[in-house]
């Protein structure tokens, strides 16, 4: 089933919305008898929710989180597969061994819960066990019988759900056959306290091999960042003092007004990019647009990267700003496909580690947060899909391969006077993984400190802040999801 076709049914989504949406204007004008009871509204229009697999890669069966259009899921010896031997509707479904797939979010409200499952290929019959948890996953009881799995194609089985607590569900298999696990659907009433996000789909970069595009330039439009204050891209400071200037030609500052970037014309590669994301960035006003292309605003003398200049290395066109961060228009999407946004990065870093890394950030905001975000890479060498051997540089070495990929987050809940409300608590997450294709795709491996990746690169990173505040939160680690 394509992504497109995840189903939320909510009516009164579009007005719930609207309604959060609107400032207290610190005027309250009653509308009944303050001494007659008010009864609560209480939203029971139906819902119905498809995790249908599509939108996220797993190649291998060691444990790992993924990042799906529900929410996060926990596979431990699974891989979403798509196979010829893998039953599937669409292009993908879960492969699933001698482990478990569990969710790592709950939803509410929910009366039932339908599962497609098969057969893979012409492996045996095995048996499979739905157990439910009601206290965050830190226990599970049994739902229902165990399935016996003995069709070669799809059957469906839906199980009840009779509690009121928000809850979540492990589906565990014993034995060494395989199972394969399609379209999870989930029915309920009210709120599911769950967004049904649209993640950045078709992660596989093909690296095409056909003649260059055009050139082109960005058109920002009123849906970009503001220049300066709150929300604007290079809030946090400039880590490296970039400066527009051709005599800084490997420390080039470019604001694409939906993004800023440190562009480095010998390496080919932003040495950082920094934006602000919020909810108002992936409303999901167009899809992927995949228009890889040259910027044509590069100076006189600057090699252009072009849009087949990554092909046939093992490397995929890695963004430092993220097609799904920037949704809100096609302008907007357009300019994430830019090669100056580009890096050279390893298959598995891009598709699943950094993938799953991006759609956390994109779900913080989900839930009522804004997060100002500076990618960057540094060193030479990564191993990539074609060769065990490190590359130290791609495009007739015009594109530097980095060997580390690194980003930092500041999450704060949405407001205002955003520098001020940045103190010693604030979260900040801090990563850096080496750009190799046997990456594991849990991020919070690669949890480090800002500090870590300043001495890494001789940056100063954050430091629009305070320096009490930045000596506080640079030596902190994050603890993860």
């Amino acid at each position: 089933m394509k992504l497109n076709k995840l189903l939320i049914y909510i009516a009164t989504f579009t007005v719930l919305v609207a309604a959060s949406c609107k400032k207290d204007n610190g005027i309250t004008t009653p509308t009944t008898d303050p001494t007659t009871p008010v009864t609560p509204v209480v939203n029971t229009t139906p819902y119905t929710i498809t995790e249908d697999f599509e939108s996220g890669v797993k190649a291998a069966y060691a444990d790992g989180t993924i990042t799906m259009a529900t929410g996060i899921w926990d596979f431990n010896d699974a891989l979403i597969g798509n196979l010829a031997t893998d039953v599937k509707n669409g292009t993908r479904s879960v492969r699933l061994r001698t482990g478990s797939i569990s969710m790592n979010f709950d939803i509410s409200g929910l009366s039932q819960i339908k599962i497609s499952h098969a057969k893979y290929g012409a492996d045996a019959t095995s048996t499979w066990q739905l157990s439910m948890s009601t206290d965050g996953g830190t226990t599970y009881t049994n739902l229902g019988a165990a399935i016996n799995e003995t069709s070669t194609t799809f059957v469906a089985d839906s199980f009840a759900v009779t509690t009121t607590s928000k809850v979540r569900f492990k589906i565990t298999k014993a034995g060494t056959t395989r199972i394969n696990i399609d379209d999870i659907i989930f029915k309920g009433k009210g709120d599911p306290g769950i967004t049904v996000g649209t993640p950045d789909v078709a992660p596989v970069d093909t690296a095409s091999t056909g003649t260059a595009a055009t050139a082109r330039l960005v058109v920002v439009g009123a849906d970009a960042p503001p220049a300066t204050g709150d929300n604007s891209n290079l809030l946090m400071g400039n880590p490296s003092n970039a400066v527009a200037s051709i005599s800084s030609q490997d420390n080039y500052l470019i604001d694409q007004g939906y993004y800023v970037e440190s562009y480095n014309a010998t390496r080919g590669e932003p040495n950082w990019v920094s934006w602000h994301l919020d909810a108002t960035n992936t409303t999901n006003a167009t899809g992927r647009l995949d228009n890889f292309a040259a910027w044509a605003g590069l100076p006189a003398g600057f090699y252009a990267v072009q849009s087949n200049s990554f092909s046939g290395y093992g490397f995929d066109r890695g963004h430092n700003c993220p097609s799904a961060d920037r949704t809100s228009s096609t302008a907007a999407n357009g300019a994430t496909f830019l090669m100056t946004n580009m890096i050279p990065q390893a298959p598995q870093n891009n598709q699943q580690t950094w993938a799953n890394l991006e759609n956390y950030l994109r779900l913080q905001t989900v839930e009522g947060n804004e997060v100002y975000i500076i990618m960057g890479s540094y060193g030479t060498g990564g191993v990539g899909s074609v060769s065990a051997a490190t590359t130290n540089t791609i495009n007739n070495g015009h594109v530097v391969v980095p060997s580390n990929v690194w980003k930092i987050a500041v999450v704060i809940p949405v407001g205002n006077g955003d520098i001020a409300r940045i103190g010693s608590s604030t979260r900040v997450i801090a990563v850096n993984t080496p750009n190799v294709n046997t990456i594991n795709s849990d991020w919070t491996k690669y949890i480090t400190t800002v500090r870590a990746i300043e001495q890494a690169t001789g940056y100063n990173i954050l430091s629009a802040l305070p320096q009490n505040v930045q000596d506080a939160i640079k030596i902190k680690a994050d603890a993860g999801i």
